[in-house]
């Protein structure tokens, strides 16, 4: 695959042969560093209209940032209610938060981590018995861009998946990880109920009410593993997009990168030590009836790396459920009519990994 530098961009090639070359190695974004790459090939290469957006000055970002929010005191009905306004408006405003004091060990947040780059770097003959694009296959699925050929580009950084629902086998998880992913999961599984408690009363409706329509039921852990880029300012880690979930609780290391797309600006997530990242998905902004919003967001490239990130997706999306979803009729009024149609979980999942990473919203095609 040849390299190209910023001043000499051409579409004049063959992408389709080149993105086969690259996923024929199975090596992912990181046998392109281990092999010593100086220039980033083409098929990774952004256009120009991706940083159409500007991104924020010092005295911008100080007047926005994510809202911190923190967990401890929820058995005190007075600290809850705060707790629940605090999670209404940045539901309703941001569609991301922080939390702290949620529950789950530094040192299980640390090891889950440490999970995830021991996948990617360990042996890449182990490694490669997982890449597939097969996505219903196995339960443990590893590529570098589920989106491939679909997407107008590539990203830069190697991702698994896995499904959490069904508990897995034991022999189905690479042996470098699968303790600590379930050692990771239980607790999370936890937390999403509690934070789809809080969700559910941010709504004004009954506590376990996202509970009870099995907002909880599916979670898939992915981990990315970001390379460290030779040409960061080419290319990008994940391209704009929001989630296909109802909520996703995400872990990231301390070297940044993630950003939200905020008041037409991107907004950087610092890393909080202990802290998790939760943000709207797609489903319940769609059964919210537009009260919760499910924001773009993006990550960057880096000349550091790797940054490692761990994102716990709750949704039912591969699972064979039939469940239809709509906008909840306690939210609806004559003032407030559905603004959704019906689906399943598993339909919208799959139309949005057709359409793959391609910056439009994949809510806008159920919109009445």
């Amino acid at each position: 695959m040849a390299a190209i530098n910023k001043d000499d961009v051409s579409t004049n090639y063959d992408r389709k042969s080149e993105l086969k070359a690259f996923d024929d190695t199975k090596e992912g974004v990181k046998g392109l560093v281990d092999a010593g790459i100086a220039e980033i090939p083409r098929i990774f290469y952004h256009p120009p209209d991706e940083y159409s957006i500007n991104n924020t000055s010092d005295s911008e970002e100080a007047q926005f940032s994510i809202p911190v929010i923190d967990l401890k005191g929820l058995s005190d009905p007075t600290k809850r209610k705060e707790i629940v306004a605090d999670v209404a408006e940045a539901s309703e405003s941001w569609g991301f938060f922080q939390i702290v004091n949620h529950g789950i060990p530094v040192d299980v947040l640390e090891e889950i981590k440490d999970g995830v780059r021991g996948f990617f770097e360990q042996d890449t003959e182990v490694k490669k018995q997982f890449y597939t694009r097969d996505n219903y296959s196995s339960p443990f699925v590893y590529n570098s861009n589920f989106d491939l050929y679909s997407a107008p580009v590539t990203n830069w950084r190697d991702t698994f998946r896995c499904n959490m629902t069904p508990t897995p086998k034991t022999e189905d998880l690479p042996e470098v990880c699968r303790e600590i992913l379930v050692e990771y999961s239980n607790p999370l599984m936890k937390l999403g109920k509690l934070l789809f408690e809080l969700l559910s009363e941010a709504l004004g409706l009954k506590l376990s009410h996202l509970n009870d329509i099995d907002c909880n039921k599916g979670l898939l852990v992915i981990g990315h593993y970001y390379p460290a880029c030779p040409q960061p300012e080419l290319t990008i880690g994940t391209s704009k997009h929001a989630d296909n979930s109802f909520i996703t609780v995400l872990l990231q290391d301390n070297i940044g990168g993630l950003q939200v797309l905020q008041h037409n600006m991107w907004i950087d997530v610092p890393p909080v030590p202990g802290a998790l990242v939760v943000n709207i998905g797609d489903f319940l902004q769609l059964i919210s009836n537009d009260k919760f919003k499910s924001v773009e967001h993006r990550v960057l490239a880096n000349h550091r790396g790797p940054r490692i990130s761990v994102a716990g997706f709750f949704s039912t999306g591969l699972l064979p459920l039939t469940k239809l979803y709509g906008p909840i009729k306690e939210l609806l009024s004559e003032d407030n009519p559905p603004k959704y149609r019906e689906t399943t979980l598993r339909d919208y999942h799959a139309y949005y990994r057709e359409k793959g990473l391609d910056g439009r919203s994949a809510l806008s095609y159920y919109k009445l």
